[in-house]
Parts: C-alpha cells; sequence; structure tokens
C-alpha cells in the first residue's frame, strides 16, 4: 500500500509541478504583452484559460481520490493538502495574468497617456517570487521558500507607490481616469501574483516542516534567525 501510495504521490508531483510550468509561463506572456501593448498575446491568454482551469480541476480530484482510498498520515497527508492548497494558489495566479491580459486589450485601444507608471521592476520581482516558490517547490528547499516569503513587503511597497503616481495623475488628468485606473489596476494584479507565490513558498514549509507560518511575519523571522 505504501508503495503504491508514493508512486501516486510522485505522479502528483510532477502533475502539480506541470500545471506550475503552465501557469508560469502565462505570467511571462501577460507581462510580455504588458511591455509591448500586444492584443493578440493578450488575446491568447485570455482564449487559453480554460487550459489551467481544467488541469486544476483534475489535479484537486487526484488529491481527493488518494485521501480516501489510502488515508494517509503524517507527511504524505501535509503533502496532499499543501498541493491542494499550492493548485488553488496557481489557478489564481493563471487568473490574474488573465486580469493583466484583459487590461492590455483596454489600454491598446486609448492613446498613451505619459505618467511615470513603469511596471518593470514589480513584474520583474513578482515573476522572480512565482520561479523561486515553484523552485522551491521542486527542490524541497526551505531557505528559498522563506526568502520568497521575505520579498512580499517589496512588491507591496511598488504597489503603493504605484498608487500614489496615479491618484496624482488622475488629478491632473481628469479626463483620463478610465485609462489611468486601468493602468493602476494592472499594479494590483502584479501585487497578487507576488501574493500567491508567498501563499506557495509558506505550503512547501508546511510540507518540510509541518508549521503553519503564513499567518504572522514573527513566525517567518525566527525560522530565518534559527536558519
Amino acid at each position: 500500500m505504501t508503495i503504491r501510495l508514493h508512486r501516486e504521490l510522485e505522479k502528483l508531483k510532477k502533475r502539480i509541478l506541470s500545471l506550475g510550468a503552465m501557469v508560469e509561463e502565462r505570467v511571462r506572456m501577460a507581462i510580455k504583452a504588458l511591455e509591448f501593448r500586444d492584443t493578440n498575446l493578450a488575446e491568447k491568454i485570455i482564449k487559453t484559460d480554460y487550459e489551467i482551469d481544467e488541469l486544476e480541476v483534475e489535479v484537486e480530484e487526484e488529491c481527493l481520490k488518494l485521501l480516501a482510498l489510502h488515508q494517509p498520515v503524517a507527511v504524505d497527508l501535509r503533502f496532499l493538502i499543501a498541493v491542494i492548497k499550492i493548485n488553488n494558489d496557481l489557478e489564481r495566479i493563471a487568473d490574474e495574468a488573465v486580469n493583466i491580459a484583459q487590461r492590455v486589450a483596454i489600454l491598446a485601444k486609448r492613446e498613451r497617456l505619459d505618467v511615470p507608471l513603469n511596471y518593470s521592476l514589480m513584474a520583474e520581482k513578482s515573476e522572480s517570487m512565482l520561479k523561486k516558490s515553484l523552485d522551491a517547490l521542486v527542490n524541497m528547499d526551505e531557505d528559498l521558500a522563506l526568502h520568497v516569503c521575505t520579498l512580499d513587503d517589496e512588491v507591496d511597497d511598488i504597489k503603493d507607490q504605484a498608487y500614489d503616481v496615479a491618484k496624482q495623475a488622475i488629478r491632473e488628468h481628469p479626463n483620463r481616469g478610465g485609462y489611468l485606473i486601468n493602468l493602476l489596476l494592472v499594479s494590483r494584479h502584479l501585487e497578487r501574483i507576488a501574493d500567491h507565490a508567498t501563499n506557495i513558498a509558506e505550503e512547501v514549509i508546511y510540507m518540510i516542516e509541518g508549521e503553519i507560518v503564513r499567518h504572522g511575519k514573527g513566525a517567518l523571522e525566527s525560522k530565518e534567525e534559527s536558519s
């Protein structure tokens, strides 16, 4: 029974990593579409979102089947619980990529406005956090997962700066409010990608240590100090 379960868990790990790779690619595409105002690429992201949704459902169903058939305990149980949560976060990240693509489709139809809202750094950090969280999952690397958690505040700070810039720009260009709000929403979508990447990293820590760290920086800081 144990050997069979471990084989099934290995297959499940490959499926969640496959989903992760697909989601990572969608985020890359969304950032590229944003950079170049590429409506064709944006439309491709929107139209293929069903692929992520279908795989997410398949992974969840497989997790539930393994829970029912094998009633795993200890490390194996933690793995399945974490995969269910990571699976959900990956699907949500893909949704945020779709949201960015939808903003691109709107922004591309409007005349550009010269405002200091440059998302390159925020996009780079969010994309890097997603990659590192998935690398932590692949390698069961607690230190890397902890590192991802510490990066979340940096993305939050950039989002706050974008909000201040957009607020000032709306005052100066009240007739372009819709355009500026769509620009501002991009920062929200990128920040949410970083949040979900942090969630994945926290679940990796839970897999390894059996410790829930998601509701307090104190737990994360103490783990960093002891590592």
